[in-house]
């Protein structure tokens, strides 16, 4: 079994090994130890694994509800959120009973956003089921809905308090969601390993997929112990976020998956740093062809005006304008401030657009 600690201020396991989904009930009684658990999953899971692990925390004692939603980034928003604290209420879960997020990276920001704002704060288990949410967001306690307004605008910072990571569960996605996430794979060897990065382009992550998943989290948990609330260090992780953001937002998150947006906006800000000569020339076509190896996507068909307009509502805005992540080469990436009124130049929008 690979295992990291995240080292914050209560801090957590992540525990990565094959088969270890069937286990789970077991692994969460070190850390959950009120009577009830609030199962939450999705439509799409919880059909495959939802009831073994419904009934391995029956067998482990526990009181367990269950909470099964549509699947998909639609139902990420203030509504189902409320839905979901309204049954943990009904089911009378207490201060120290807690949430169990089977699923992808949609189920584990609503379960977690949930158990944030439930009484306070109670205790949450995430057991990611997707690529992108193995890789990375079922780490680092970011949790959030979606608003009308834009992406993760309605949330809070709420820990794990474990998170459980089966990589055979992955044999059951299809290309296209192993695809989504390998976007944000791509993402930690653009900003922190190009010997990451390099391995992508000469094999196939599929076959070295545990030290895939235990790179990219070794990397998140360092940066996350650096900087838990994202004053600093931790806005490199939203590297292609910006104009990703924007284009899930265009699409009024559908259509268009997370990492297929993550990685169009990789391409975007690459181009524009290398235009603004400070990201060294070839990098976005470096990051192009290891997308399209993957089966992304590197450009949206919305117009690069389209996009650079609908950046207003990103959670990086300052008061004078956006921070957004550049590379300077693949592996070296630093924050860059962009005042509002350079953010078209910077992308080569005529402002008469």
């Amino acid at each position: 079994m690979k295992k990291l600690t995240v080292n914050v201020k209560e801090s957590y396991d992540i525990l990565i090994e094959k088969g270890l989904i069937k286990n789970s009930a077991e692994l969460i009684k070190d850390v959950l130890s009120g009577g009830k658990i609030c199962l939450v999953s999705d439509s799409n899971v919880y059909p495959i694994y939802g009831e073994a692990v419904f009934l391995g925390l029956k067998d482990a004692g526990y009181d367990v509800c269950k909470y099964v939603f549509d699947a998909g980034e639609e139902s990420k928003n203030t509504g189902v959120v409320i839905d979901l604290v309204e049954f943990m209420a009904d089911n009378e879960l207490t201060r120290g009973d807690g949430v169990v997020a089977l699923g992808g990276g949609v189920c584990g920001d609503m379960a977690g956003f949930a158990a944030a704002i439930y009484l306070r704060g109670i205790k949450f288990v995430q057991i990611p089921t997707t690529l992108l949410s193995q890789v990375d967001s079922s780490v680092g306690g970011k949790t959030a809905v979606d608003l009308p307004q834009g992406k993760n605008l309605c949330g809070a910072f709420h820990q794990p308090s474990l998170v459980i990571i089966d990589p055979d569960v992955l044999d059951t996605l299809s290309p296209h969601y192993f695809a989504d996430g390998m976007g944000e794979v791509i993402k930690y060897g653009c900003i922190k390993s190009k010997s990451l990065f390099d391995r992508l382009s000469d094999e196939n992550a599929k076959d070295f997929i545990e030290d895939v998943i235990y790179e990219c989290l070794d990397i998140k948990r360092k940066i996350v112990e650096n900087d838990e609330k994202e004053h600093g260090e931790r806005a490199l992780l939203n590297f292609g976020h910006t104009c990703g953001h924007a284009i899930e937002k265009l699409w009024k998150f559908t259509t268009v998956s997370h990492g297929e947006a993550v990685g169009i906006g990789m391409v975007m800000i690459s181009r524009a740093g290398e235009s603004a000569g400070i990201t060294a020339k070839g990098t976005a076509d470096k990051i192009s062809e290891l997308l399209k190896k993957y089966g992304l996507s590197s450009a949206d068909s919305h117009s690069v005006s389209e996009i650079v307009n609908a950046m207003n509502s990103d959670k990086k805005r300052t008061g004078s304008g956006i921070k957004f992540v550049v590379l300077s080469h693949i592996g070296e990436s630093y924050i860059y401030p962009v005042k509002y009124e350079d953010i078209p130049q910077l992308f080569g929008v005529n402002e008469n657009e």
